[in-house]
């Protein structure tokens, strides 16, 4: 056991994820005056505790519940291959939860209920999302779950630690942010889709095959792409909203690979859908403020 290993746990190829709505979510506060540097730390240093905890939590839980096998598709588990002792990951995961828990006290104290709200609800998500009688993650919610939080509950959480209210355009800006988000996880269940069903797993992509799986990643890009357009033809917003188009290029490649390839070469895929997402959140955050 060491370093390496613990970084791989951590899966820090999905931590773009919990970036892209802290960045959007602070964006639209600048846009309207109300950004404050230390909550942006705060915001986004929760959000990566959660986002690690959720990780080492599906470890773990997944290891116990005999859905990671050693032939599965994905990176090397560290729990299932032995290089990280499973009580180790089982308590790194919870350490990871109580600073994340710590921290959002102190968010709590600046946001309110609202925040407690947020905070509560994450906490319960992550050991939902992989753990209990009916994990998440294993009943075909995995989707839902994540555009939730991912898209709406983080943008919008982020710009109410700033502002102390919300507003529509908020929310209309989270949309993308959980759709792009979203399509990491599908990307995930498609390569995994021949043993997690073996292993009884019943992600969506199990539930609905891998043909609809690729039809739904194809809608969650394209629809993300689509906001941004529909925000300026609304009239609220300049062309600059229209900089995520610039990437639409970059999903070309990953939608080929979706297609025509499967198993292990999906991990690539996988790491394209992250960096599109971060880099679309990111000129898409540049639109918000300028435009």
């Amino acid at each position: 056991m060491n370093l390496h290993h613990w970084w791989l746990a951590i899966r820090p190829k999905t931590l773009p994820a919990a970036a892209c709505p802290v960045v959007v979510g602070s964006a639209c506060a600048v846009s309207d005056h109300r950004f404050s540097a230390l909550m942006f730390a705060a915001a986004l240093a929760g959000a990566l505790l959660i986002q690690i905890s959720v990780n080492l939590a599906n470890d773990y839980f997944d290891f116990l519940h005999h859905i990671d096998t050693p032939d599965r598709k994905g990176p090397k588990r560290m729990t299932q291959s032995g290089l990280i002792p499973p009580e180790t990951v089982r308590n790194a995961f919870l350490l990871t939860m109580l600073l994340a828990l710590g921290l959002g006290i102190f968010l709590i104290f600046k946001g309110g209920l609202v925040i407690l709200y947020i905070v509560i609800a994450s906490l319960i998500g992550i050991l939902c999302y992989s753990a209990g009688p009916y994990p998440i993650a294993s009943n075909g919610l995995g989707e839902v779950f994540v555009f939730i939080f991912f898209g709406p509950v983080a943008v919008l959480g982020t710009y109410y630690l700033m502002a102390g209210s919300v507003t529509p355009a908020v929310f209309v800006a989270s949309v993308p942010v959980g759709l792009m988000v979203t399509a990491i996880i599908v990307v995930n269940n498609l390569r995994d889709i021949e043993t997690d069903a073996r292993a009884g797993k019943r992600t969506l992509a199990v539930i609905i095959g891998p043909w609809r799986t690729k039809v739904e990643f194809v809608f969650l890009v394209l629809f993300s792409f689509l906001i941004p357009c529909l925000m300026f033809a609304s009239g609220r917003w300049s062309w600059v909203i229209l900089l995520p188009l610039a990437l639409f290029w970059k999903s070309y490649p990953v939608f080929k690979t979706i297609f025509e390839q499967d198993g292990e070469i999906l991990n690539l895929a996988l790491a394209d859908t992250a960096k599109l997402a971060l880099m679309f959140s990111a000129l898409f955050a540049i639109g918000i403020v300028i435009g």
